[in-house]
């Protein structure tokens, strides 16, 4: 017998009917807590299977989306080193290392968000290994070398090389001081005299000269202390 337009439409309503009851039956999923996320194994980027630029692309929108999820605090200010913020960036740029905004903004939010300075310090190194010309990255790698990991001679190696690549000129001067400040006297001397080169005015070139002549007599006085001890 066939049916008719009528007939169908109650047929309809009758099916949707049940698929709502059956809607209303269902449990509400639990809401997925921060503290329930585990972070990927590294082993997953062999299993990329020639997706390695997609998977890095849909590891990196999953980061951005909790930059500032610290899972182990170890106070109200830091968060315990390689947390799973570092463990998801660090798979983005694993999959991907020429992911450049990876290793800028995610070591930025492991060092200034969440405060995992172990885990920015290796996306910051590994960033500058690969972008070595990249003054943006080198000079917030910088800022984390002196500020956070308290070295101010790789702080001086980072921002010396910000310079030489397109940073501000009061960058190099910077570097030149850290330098000094560092212990580092044969890598001041090769600072400032590359500011002396960049300088025309006599009056900058003598004070350079001058401290040039200081952190000279200051490495003559440290080996000379050295000598004594022993």
């Amino acid at each position: 017998m066939k049916l008719t337009s009528y007939s169908f439409n109650i047929v309809l309503v009758v099916l949707a009917l049940l698929c709502w009851a059956m809607e209303l039956s269902l449990p509400e999923p639990n809401p997925i807590k921060r503290a329930d996320y585990i972070a990927p194994p590294i082993e997953l980027k062999y299993l990329s299977a020639g997706f390695a630029h997609q998977a890095s692309d849909s590891f990196w929108l999953r980061a951005v989306q909790d930059f500032d999820h610290c899972n182990q605090p170890l106070n109200e200010q830091e968060c315990k080193g390689r947390s799973w913020l570092f463990d998801v960036v660090n798979m983005v740029v694993e999959l991907d290392k020429y992911f450049k905004e990876a290793y800028y903004y995610g070591a930025l939010s492991l060092t200034v968000l969440i405060s995992d300075y172990m885990g920015a310090s290796i996306i910051f190194d590994k960033g500058v290994k690969v972008f070595p010309q990249e003054w943006p990255l080198l000079y917030a790698a910088g800022y984390h070398a002196l500020y956070e990991e308290q070295d101010k001679s790789k702080a001086a190696d980072l921002y010396l090389a910000a310079a030489n690549n397109g940073a501000p000129e009061w960058v190099r001067s910077m570097a030149g001081r850290l330098a000094s400040e560092g212990g580092d006297n044969i890598k001041a001397e090769e600072i400032l005299r590359q500011l002396i080169d960049l300088e025309k005015d006599p009056r900058w070139i003598e004070k350079l000269q001058k401290k040039i002549e200081a952190s000279k007599a200051s490495s003559k006085a440290g080996k000379k202390t050295k000598k004594d001890g022993e």
